[in-house]
């Protein structure tokens, strides 16, 4: 009778399920996630979160006694070196089950274990940070102004080729550099403002003026 038995055996005998849920318990810190039948899934979680609970105190103590369970020194050095700083914040439920549904030889239900910590898409409480941005300082202060990009010069105007006064260089060569003369453009003559015409003499003044000079010859 199995009276207070409550865990599965699996239909092995003792040493023969021992062997399988450590196999598995290292294929699952190798792998980070493995698939399996659900009973196994459920067994192998019973199994394997006191072990990594006793990784997170790195002594050689609880070496000894993850290393008589798993029975693989990689697995081992693998669980304290690198998944239990994984999970050092976790306070337990390291491993998770997913259901896959049934197996099309048996019918067997299937189900995914992994650890919780290795899975970014079902961990929705890590947040990534933000990249930060600095505002700009107030109208008062001065703020640094940023690098002005290199502005291309244009290319001078005809007027200006026109009424250019700079020397062109030529082409540099291996001898001296010679500067070619520059033809100054004929500067434009203004218009000379029209003087004004002298008024001429009204008729009534001129006829007076003859008057006068009879009466004085007279």
């Amino acid at each position: 009778m199995r009276h207070g038995k409550k865990f599965n055996h699996l239909s092995r005998k003792t040493a023969h399920r021992k062997a399988m849920l450590a196999n598995m318990a290292c294929s699952l810190i190798e792998h980070k996630r493995i698939n399996t039948t659900e009973a196994k899934a459920k067994a192998l979680r019973q199994y394997v979160e006191p072990l990594i609970t006793k990784s997170k105190n790195d002594t050689t103590h609880n070496r000894r006694i993850v290393f008589s369970n798993l029975r693989n020194k990689y697995a081992v050095s693998e669980l304290f070196r690198d998944v239990a700083v994984k999970v050092g914040d976790r306070p337990g439920g390291y491993v998770r089950i997913i259901k896959l549904g049934n197996r099309q030889g048996d019918n067997a239900a299937m189900a995914m274990v992994e650890l919780v910590d290795y899975n970014e898409v079902y961990t929705p409480k890590e947040k990534k940070k933000k990249s930060t941005r600095r505002r700009g300082r107030k109208s008062g202060s001065k703020a640094e102004a940023p690098a002005a990009a290199p502005v291309e010069e244009a290319a001078p105007s005809p007027a200006e080729d026109a009424a250019g006064a700079t020397a062109v260089e030529a082409p540099t060569t291996d001898g001296p550099t010679v500067e070619a003369p520059v033809k100054e453009a004929p500067a434009k003559e203004e218009p000379k403002a029209e003087e004004p015409k002298a008024e001429e003499p009204k008729a009534e003044e001129t006829e007076k003026k003859d008057d006068a000079d009879k009466k004085d010859e007279a």
